[in-house]
């Protein structure tokens, strides 16, 4: 080999810019794969997030967020979507397997949906059965707290009718933590074909829609001792013996032998 072969041989190649750019990614590739995959690289993701933001062209900005992100620290607009999406599928689940079931039997002007009786209420309606004794019904009966309650007030029997089997099943649990259980019946019949006849205290948490009408059957079958006390919402066309409270807390008392009283008194009759 010649002077001149011998210099060429020991100068520096100089490779191309682009040449020199892809050697260094793969010289990052090469020490990436270095770390522990297993256990340091994972643990820690801002060790990927150096190399992957250089190589990438990804601002550090966006790498802090991605950091975020990795660590669960931030909500993105989609996973808020599926958060709602999730509460509206449970919320539905509960109706259509708790409460919609009493309803399938039920025309649909004549149902009535489940709000549970406050303690206030309870109270307003007791209040207005006070000193007063025999057989009670809830028409209606919901989670089965007036029943309780008036068993515990001297009402024998104390009987609550109503049509969705969960709300029957929760009524019976709360009767036995009660310490009532047996004490007290809850029935799964329609309140519109129950035969009142022998009732002289019935109670109602319904609502506006269907009190009309259930003035009707009322004042058809109820005998004339039987007091009707109505939470929430009054009997549209009878006029109230008693009430108290005040606002959606309030309880009226109607006595059918005064109702009756009434509409014969009255010059043009009664349409119920």
């Amino acid at each position: 080999m010649n002077k001149k072969q011998t210099a060429e041989a020991g100068k520096e190649t100089k490779l191309p810019e682009s040449d020199r750019q892809g050697s260094k990614q793969n010289e990052k590739c090469v020490n990436l794969s270095k770390y522990d995959f297993a256990g340091q690289a994972f643990a820690s993701p801002s060790l990927l997030i150096e190399p992957l933001s250089e190589t990438s062209g990804m601002d550090p900005e966006d790498a802090e967020q991605l950091a975020a992100e990795m660590q669960g620290e931030s909500v993105n607009g989609w996973g808020l979507f599926q958060m709602a999406a999730g509460t509206g599928l449970a919320a539905y689940v509960v109706w259509a397997g708790i409460l919609m079931p009493g309803f399938r039997r039920v025309p649909l002007k004549l149902q009535v949906p489940y709000i549970p009786a406050n303690a206030k209420q309870v109270e307003n309606v007791m209040l207005l059965l006070e000193g007063r004794t025999g057989k009670m019904v809830d028409l209606g009966s919901g989670d089965g707290r007036i029943v309780l309650e008036a068993y515990r007030r001297g009402f024998k029997p104390a009987i609550g009718y109503e049509l969705n089997p969960w709300l029957l099943r929760l009524s019976s649990y709360r009767a036995w933590k009660a310490g009532c259980y047996g004490k007290v019946s809850y029935l799964r019949e329609d309140l519109w074909k129950v035969n009142l006849s022998d009732c002289t205290n019935v109670t109602v948490f319904l609502a506006p829609s269907v009190l009309q009408l259930l003035e009707r059957k009322l004042l058809t079958e109820l005998p004339d001792e039987a007091r009707v006390v109505a939470g929430r919402f009054p009997l549209p066309n009878w006029m109230p013996t008693h009430m108290t409270g005040h606002g959606l807390n309030r309880a009226w008392a109607y006595d059918i032998k005064a109702v009756r009283q009434a509409q014969q008194d009255s010059p043009e009759g009664s349409s119920v």
